[in-house]
């Protein structure tokens, strides 16, 4: 069963991410030790799309195999 949105949202709060508006319903989540950008589209009740959730877990993934004192 796909992530609903807000889902993904929560996760990607949680793990340090901040958000910027985008148009409409896409917003753009940049985490400061990343160089990539995730942008989230789509209201919060929806399913989230397959490559969405990829993206997101190879995202946290880089996150917690960044070195702690790297900045």
């Amino acid at each position: 069963m796909p992530k609903k949105i807000r889902e993904i949202k929560a996760m990607l709060k949680e793990a340090g991410f901040i958000v910027r508006s985008g148009k409409g319903s896409h917003n753009n989540w940049k985490h400061p030790r990343l160089p990539q950008v995730i942008t989230v589209a789509r209201k919060d009740g929806a399913d989230a799309p397959r490559y969405l959730e990829r993206k997101v877990s190879q995202a946290l993934q880089q996150l917690k195999e960044l070195p702690d004192d790297a900045d």
